[in-house]
């Protein structure tokens, strides 16, 4: 059955499991500080949300995020997806996330996800119904069953903040990447999502930055290079 975080108490009762059952968060928590609890909103309007901050900063993001909520008021999948596209554009959209936005608005409409039923469902459960969805990825759905949902053991195991916060406070040689994040957080069942919430603390109090959730950017796609015809990579 799965395990919540809905309230201050959920968290810390959470918290005081996950360290009793890995001693090396300690000095990790005592770095930290107790974490925010973050929730947002859920269903449709929580997964646009997420979808509007994509590979986006925290406030161009918040922007795009107002715009779609103040143009259908009240919120609705069946809005959403009958909307003209080029509405959609000029609040501030990519074309990638008009699709995806549509996407799941469609396949709420014609029941194919129940996103009830998605709040009732164990996270690795959760995560595969929400990721069978076109424009929903598994950085998105495990942001989506941690902060909108409250699940206790998601774990976004391809954030940017997340593996380097891991990187140091285990000091390991390199950034884990999401494979290696995966079987990190198999130590920490069934409260992967509390250890994400604390590394995301510990991040911000290492490097001084904001501990919010950051996608993995996507790899960059290959250009031809007109002189020779050859493939090669962009600089980064």
């Amino acid at each position: 059955m799965p395990r919540y975080l809905h309230t201050e108490a959920d968290l810390d009762t959470a918290l005081g499991k996950l360290v009793a059952a890995d001693p090396r968060l300690a000095p990790v928590l005592a770095k930290a500080g107790r974490p925010a609890l973050r929730r947002r909103e859920a269903g449709y309007a929580g997964l646009c949300a997420i979808v509007c901050g994509q590979q986006l900063s925290t406030a161009s993001a918040a922007a795009i995020r107002d715009r779609l909520f103040a143009a259908f008021d009240p919120f609705h999948h069946d809005a959403v997806r009958q909307a003209r596209a080029d509405k959609l554009a000029r609040l501030g959209l990519s074309a990638a996330k008009i699709k995806s936005i549509k996407a799941i608005g469609t396949a709420i409409a014609k029941g194919e996800i129940d996103l009830a039923a998605v709040h009732e469902m164990p996270a690795d459960e959760a995560h595969a119904a929400l990721t069978a969805l076109h424009g929903i990825g598994p950085w998105t759905a495990d942001i989506y069953l941690l902060f909108c949902l409250g699940n206790a053991d998601a774990w976004p195991a391809g954030d940017l903040a997340l593996q380097e916060a891991a990187r140091i406070a285990f000091n390991l040689r390199k950034r884990p990447d999401a494979k290696r994040m995966g079987k990190l957080g198999d130590a920490w069942r069934p409260w992967r999502g509390v250890a994400a919430h604390l590394l995301w603390a510990y991040y911000h109090a290492v490097k001084r930055r904001d501990g919010a959730p950051v996608q993995s950017a996507k790899p960059k796609a290959k250009k031809k290079d007109s002189k020779n015809g050859r493939t090669r990579r962009p600089a980064a």
